[in-house]
């Protein structure tokens, strides 16, 4: 080697150098031909496209979800399958021959069973430690006689029923992690499993009983959650003995009793949450002491709020809302704190402005419905992350400008509502660009309305009603683009009417006011308005024909006015009302103001105008049918709101809850209280059926939902148990598609029922096609419409309940169907078959249908009705 070229060794060395590169990629992907042959067998039955690739095909390490271990044994230990959309668990006896496999994840897919040697004869599998099978729609499973060495199980979101004692978990002796939320599962909370269980996720199931002492037995607990079941009793004092909880979760259930001091003892606890339960009593000082987040809303607390509470260092999230608190807020508030919500409570006094000088991070502030005096503190205006400020309904005094003016330019929510503020508007509310919701209204501002106030461009609500504002509106109030609610009823307006900004949809609001002549011609471009009250001014002349073709319009209350002439004729159903209007004519040859479209069977929204010259039985007859009728439609109510009188409203009570999404958007957002307050005034609904009223109810996030609400006390209202329909619907909450509207969301309260969707849709399919000039919809989206009421009828008729019934809906018509855009239909009213039960009512099809859709055959939908129609015919 002496003689050997320095060139030449170089060369040499790279050679033996890349044979050693090429023999180490081997070791390192490449596996033994026996699990080579089971992965490529395992790849021809599920059909995977992403481990077809061109060059991948003899080389498992390379497919997507596949991780290969290091070179001393060249095996597959890690097999993820999320998200494949897999419906056949066939292929697990094939997982079964890897036996190097750690960790197995199989969720986000369409299983609805495990096969039984899966869980008792797979052996082989004697390494594995991660099993997920989340996001299925699994029933049950075998229990466990292998797996000696798992330490992670994951089946959340799935239809698991029955007993948890059942399962074997007990058999999982080196189990740290069980996760089995949003599932049907009864009994009551596990203590038989192994000790060294570090996290425990129980929730959104049926277990019942009390939180047992046992528990206390696992000291490794790092995470509970038991909340949204069904559980009773009270807190446990030993739960302070778990001296490694971080994270304690208790929402959603029956417990009682007081909230136990032992709590403020663990060190390691930054996370309690115990909101929706029924503790009473006052709470402990010092809980917040190593606390990060505290919610115990929605209970029955009292006495007064402990001067320490607010002010540990570490606090980030306070929610006290909801109960009976009283006394003065505390002094002293932590400058980490990013939400206080302390509403609805019976807090006095007035609001320290020392408290808010240093709230860097304060987000969200909710103080509203308390008994709050003084005057809005000008500290809040030092709190530069403010995003929601909520001081409604107290007794806040003082000029409007001084408390708002030099507020953050970050706020996007201002609600002041239902105060005692006075002054003007000040100009400088220019400067909150980014709001986008902003209630004074029921206060005792007067002066103008700024035109300042339309720079406001993101504003999507504005609530002036209730005021002594004067002079006319703005001529620029059509620039607020984004605008979709206004209101400015019940103020002393006058003058000409502007141009209204372009995308109204939820009301515009102009009652009560000082406006007069004939009804403007610019309100004919609002297609998207849905409620118009012009009601209590002095408007003239004849009610214009526009307003009949404002496609999206369901309430039009124009009583007491000075209009003349013929009530105008609607060609779909609009709650009409002209009242109050000596000249309105009726037609002779009309007994309804809503006349239904010739030929076809719908259901006449009748409004009857009753003369004060009907005597005897007519008189009778014709005032039972309108108190039958106002209950059904929920007629809109016009006489004036008195603040007072609306704040002494009593929230009915909210029996149970339940969340069916995982969506932590949807999980942070939504209040069940808000919801049935907000659906406790029918004249605030979008639109009234047979069986739902429809509300757009915002939520204190400013995010707002579609929310269906249901009369339990109809006869309609299906007489099972709650039980029984709480199941039903967690069944169609874990439905998925994207033609199909699913609940997210349900609560049931004293007076009803409520159901939580998206707020998406704009309109009908039925509006769409008979108010749209035909233009509009084009045959290109009328092909894209059918073609996914075709695939999610087809996803419904495939989706199976918990007694194996696919989902028929009992009425299929087109004002079922809702329209995200004139591309995107969405199935409605799912709901149905689980809620109605059609056979109590002595009425017609049409009165228990709504329309004579298509209705899917079965007497245990329509018990009384014999048709031949199939699914197929459901699909035509």
């Amino acid at each position: 080697m002496k003689n050997v070229p320095p060139e030449a060794g170089k060369s040499i060395f790279c050679l033996f150098f890349f044979i050693f590169l090429s023999c180490c990629n081997l070791c390192f992907s490449e596996l033994s031909s026996s699990q080579t042959s089971t992965m490529i067998e395992l790849s021809r039955f599920l059909n995977i496209s992403d481990w077809n690739l061109p060059g991948s095909e003899r080389n498992p390490c390379l497919w997507k979800g596949v991780l290969c271990s290091q070179p001393d044994n060249g095996s597959v230990i890690n097999l993820s399958l999320s998200g494949f959309d897999l419906t056949n668990s066939s292929f697990l006896s094939l997982v079964c021959q890897i036996p190097t496999l750690e960790h197995l994840d199989v969720s986000n897919n369409i299983l609805n069973s495990i096969p039984d040697g899966f869980m008792t004869n797979c052996e082989t599998l004697v390494g594995l430690k991660h099993l997920n099978f989340s996001g299925n729609q699994v029933s049950s499973f075998p229990g466990f006689r292998g797996f000696s060495k798992l330490e992670v199980l994951d089946f959340s979101n799935n239809n698991l029923s029955g007993n948890i004692g059942d399962y074997g978990l007990h058999a999982l002796v080196q189990l740290k992690r069980l996760n089995l939320n949003f599932n049907n599962l009864t009994g009551s909370v596990p203590t038989n499993l192994t000790k060294s269980l570090v996290i425990l996720k129980v929730s959104d199931n049926h277990l019942s009983g009390t939180i047992p002492e046992g528990i206390q037995d696992y000291q490794e607990l790092t995470q509970i959650d038991l909340s949204d079941n069904q559980l009773s009793g009270s807190i446990p004092n030993s739960l302070g003995n778990l001296t490694k909880l971080g994270s304690l979760l208790l929402s959603n259930n029956h417990l009682s009793g007081s909230i136990p001091e032992s709590l403020s003892s663990i060190q390691t606890l930054s996370r309690f949450a115990a909101n929706r339960n029924r503790f009473t009593g006052a709470i402990p000082s010092g809980i917040t002491k190593h606390l990060e987040n505290l919610d115990v809303s929605y209970n029955n607390l009292n006495g007064s709020i402990p001067g320490d509470l607010l002010s540990q260092r570490k606090l980030i999230f306070v929610d006290l809302s909801f109960n009976q608190f009283d006394g003065w807020i505390p002094q002293s508030i932590s400058p980490s704190l990013v939400r206080l919500r302390l509403g609805s409570n019976k807090l006095t006094g007035q609001m320290s402005s020392a408290a808010f000088e240093s709230l860097q991070n304060l987000t969200y502030l909710e103080m509203d419905n308390n008994s709050l005096t003084g005057l809005i503190p000008r500290e809040l205006a030092s709190c530069p992350s403010l995003t929601l400020l909520n001081l409604a309904m107290n007794k806040f005094t003082g000029i409007l400008s001084h408390a708002i003016g030099n507020l953050t330019t970050t706020l996007q929510v201002m609600k002041l509502q239902q105060n005692k503020l006075t002054g003007e508007i000040p100009d400088s509310i220019k400067r909150l660009s980014n709001l986008y919701t902003l209630d004074i209204s029921w206060n005792s501002l007067n002066g103008s309305i700024p035109p300042s106030i339309s720079q406001l461009r993101n504003l999507s609500t504005m609530n002036l009603q209730g005021n002594k504002l004067s002079g006319s509106i703005p001529a620029n109030i059509g620039d607020l683009n984004s605008l979709i609610e206004l209101q400015l009823g019940d103020n002393q307006l006058s003058g000409r009417i502007p141009v209204m900004p372009p995308k109204l949809q939820i009301s515009l609001n102009l009652s009560y006011n000082l406006f007069e002549g004939p009804i403007p011609t610019s309100l004919s471009q609002l297609q998207q308005l849905e409620v118009l009250d012009l009601s209590n001014n002095n408007f003239s002349g004849e009610i214009p024909d526009f307003l009949t073709v404002l496609v999206s319009l369901t309430q039009l209350i124009l009583s007491n006015n000075q209009l003349t002439g013929f009530a105008p004729r609607f060609t779909r159903n609009v709650i009409l009302n002209v009242s109050g209007n000596l000249g309105i004519k009726s037609r002779k040859d009309e007994v309804y103001i809503q006349k239904k479209p010739p030929g076809k069977s719908n259901l006449i929204l009748v409004v009857i105008f009753v003369a004060t010259g009907v005597l005897g039985l007519v008189a009778v007859i014709i005032t039972v049918i309108a108190l039958k009728f106002s209950r059904r439609f929920n007629g809109v109510n016009n006489m004036q709101v008195d603040p007072v009188e609306e704040r002494s409203v009593e929230v009915p009570e909210v029996i149970h809850g339940k969340l069916l999404t995982s969506n932590a958007l949807h999980r942070s957002n939504i209040n069940f209280s808000k919801a049935v307050e907000a659906t406790a005034h029918p004249e605030t609904a979008l639109l009234q059926t047979i069986f739902w009223s429809y509300y757009r109810v915002p939520m204190p996030s400013g995010s707002s939902y579609l929310i269906k609400k249901l009369n339990t006390r109809d006869r309609l209202f299906q007489q099972a148990s709650s039980e029984q329909l709480e199941q039903d619907l967690e069944m169609l909450g874990k439905l998925h598609h994207p033609n199909v509207m699913v609940p997210i969301a349900y609560v049931l309260y004293s007076e009803g029922f409520l159901l939580f969707y998206d707020f998406a849709h704009s309109h009908t399919l039925y509006d769409v096609l008979h108010s749209h000039p035909s233009d509009v919809v084009d045959w290109t989206s009328r092909y894209s419409i059918a073609v996914g009421i075709a695939q999610g009828i087809s996803y419904l008729h495939g989706s199976k309940s918990n007694d194996g019934v696919p989902i028929l809906l009992p009425d299929l018509s087109s004002k079922k169907i809702m329209l995200k855009s004139l591309t995107e239909p969405l199935v409605g009213d799912i709901e149905l078959f689980k809620v109605i039960d059609p056979s109590r009512s002595n009425s017609s099809l049409s009165a228990v249908a709504g329309t004579i859709g298509y209705i899917p055959p079965g007497k245990h939908i329509i018990q009384n009705l014999i048709l031949s129609v199939s699914e197929k015919q459901e699909l035509s």
